[in-house]
């Protein structure tokens, strides 16, 4: 596994949850994993039960076999007092600088900065390495934005290259875009099992190709269970209705006299058989769909009792089993 793994897709996929559940699996038997945030939406914060994540790295869960997982909400500001004070050294003048507004104003107005400060602090965290020799983490998950957004997200720091011929700016960019385009990284896209974010998908991927960043694999999200498949369809929609009454009956779901309890579920039956027949064929459609974009296909289940904690140790499971880890 790449040792950068971006996560994004289109907002609705659960891409922020798919990221958090990745993390986990990822830090399994002793590894650790940094769960990075950029949008400032403190979702994982959400998702973990904790605080607000502050402009630190802090451990927030322990995964299966002692694994560690941290988080960090990167504030672009705040990562450009760093860059500053790493390469111009101005200590007590940077901070004065942000009191003064400047720092606010740079990020806003500077054409990709924001983005190259967000994907530099990540891929400095993929690069670090304790004195021992051995990197700080195993794997960094990076919560990226949306896929309509991604391909100029991590390719920005081209555009700022292209710009700053020489200088740290020139240094910094390339040495991003150096992590960004190798082995090291892999792009994932969470998706769900519709038309629109599998279409989003499908554009995403082309841009990320296009543009020569790693895609990784394509994760759908939410998926409902199978209760019937093509062969007992078809026989809900050829069986008479009579002899569906008559299997109710048979059953104990009312007797066998004209108009009782087991005729009249008959109709309401068939429906739900239509309605799941509609969304089968339509998910049925987009699986393949997603098997023509020629990348590993991974499910996660829809979890009926909702999201939490230990829904997330679930979906990390699930990951595992199917070799995301």
């Amino acid at each position: 596994m790449s040792r950068l793994q971006v996560v994004s897709g289109k907002g609705g996929t659960g891409k922020t949850t798919v990221a958090a559940a990745l993390a986990l699996a990822l830090a399994t038997e002793g590894k650790r994993a940094l769960l990075v945030e950029v949008e400032g939406r403190q979702g994982i914060a959400q998702l973990f039960e904790t605080e607000a994540l502050p402009y630190e790295e802090r451990k927030i869960a322990v995964a299966p076999g002692g694994g560690e997982v941290y988080a960090l909400a990167i504030d672009p500001e705040l990562a450009l007092l760093d860059y500053l004070q790493m390469f111009y050294k101005l200590g007590g003048a940077g901070r004065a600088l942000k009191k003064l507004g400047a720092i606010d104003f740079a990020t806003t107005i500077a054409p990709g900065l924001r983005d190259v400060l967000l994907t530099g602090k990540a891929c400095e965290a993929v690069r670090r390495k304790e004195k021992s020799g051995r990197f700080t983490y195993d794997y960094v998950v990076m919560d990226a934005p949306p896929t309509g957004r991604i391909t100029r997200f991590l390719n920005v720091n081209d555009e700022v290259a292209g710009l700053a011929k020489i200088g740290p700016i020139h240094n910094q960019a390339q040495a991003v875009m150096r992590v960004l385009k190798s082995p090291e990284t892999a792009v994932h896209l969470v998706t769900l099992l519709e038309e629109m974010p599998v279409q989003e998908t499908a554009d995403g991927i082309a841009e990320l190709r296009a543009a020569k960043l790693p895609v990784g694999r394509i994760i759908v999200n939410m998926v409902r269970p199978a209760l019937l498949d093509g062969v007992d369809l078809a026989l809900a929609e050829t069986t008479p209705r009579t002899a569906i009454a008559k299997s109710l009956s048979s059953a104990g779901l009312g007797g066998a006299r004209r108009g009782g309890l087991a005729e009249r579920l008959v109709g309401p039956l068939l429906q739900q058989a239509d309605e799941y027949a509609e969304r089968y064929t339509l998910e049925t459609e987009q699986r393949s769909v997603l098997a023509e974009l020629g990348l590993p296909l991974h499910e996660l289940p829809l979890l009926a009792e909702g999201l939490d904690l230990a829904g997330l140790y679930e979906l990390a499971a699930q990951l595992r089993k199917q070799g995301m880890s």
